[in-house]
């Protein structure tokens, strides 16, 4: 369903969603950086993130998991309610928050339910995880092509587009290509979907900052 666009476009509120967005992504990218170094049991080209979630650091991974949740939401909401595109819609917003949801899963599910229901963990984590790549890339495209038609994104919004598309044909060469190490791959594609949600996050709060000014 397309909805009108938003009268004023990107107000102090947005903006500061938009860096509490960075500053979230900025802690999930710090914590799974230090357990690359710390976690000297787990060979970082061939370990998936996902095998981080548990011994040492497990905790801390699980709760950046949830922090980068957050961050997609609230920089889901900031996108759609700044927006001036007439192509904005609830599509996008409702992919972010579906992602968001993916990784809590797999964060809380990962916290007890191997211990409760072993045969099942192994499912509800990929459901979960699947479900959380899946919804924020898609989000991710559709957001780009919302953000060029809106006027405020005009410098942005092509290198948002081609940058989404980046991160969708990663995450199927990861998907369907066995030959790279997984971990490896799996990390790639982590790091390119929180290079744009951070670079979009930034310029959504300079846009904010730029009309308070």
């Amino acid at each position: 369903m397309t909805i009108a666009p938003a009268a004023h476009g990107v107000s102090p509120r947005h903006g500061h969603a938009a860096l509490l967005a960075v500053a979230a992504l900025m802690v999930f990218a710090a914590t799974a950086l230090w357990l690359q170094w710390a976690r000297q049991d787990l060979d970082w080209v061939q370990a998936t993130l996902s095998l981080y979630l548990h011994g040492p650091g497990g905790l801390a991974l699980r709760s950046a998991y949830c922090v980068l949740a957050v961050a997609i939401m609230l920089l889901a909401w900031s996108l759609y309610a700044g927006s001036r595109s007439p192509r904005r819609s609830s599509a996008a917003p409702l992919l972010f928050c579906v992602a968001g949801l993916g990784l809590m899963g797999v964060a809380i599910g990962d916290s007890w339910l191997p211990a409760l229901a072993p045969l099942v963990a192994p499912l509800v984590h990929g459901l979960a995880a699947n479900t959380a790549f899946l919804c924020v890339s898609a989000g991710m495209l559709l957001q780009s092509w919302y953000l060029r038609a809106d006027p405020q994104w005009s410098r942005w919004a092509a290198p948002a587009w081609w940058w989404a598309w980046g991160c969708f044909v990663l995450l199927w060469l990861h998907v369907l290509w066995r030959g790279p190490p997984r971990g490896a791959g799996q990390k790639l594609v982590i790091a390119a979907v929180v290079v744009w949600l951070l670079g979009v996050a930034l310029c959504q709060w300079r846009h904010a900052r730029r009309r308070a000014g």
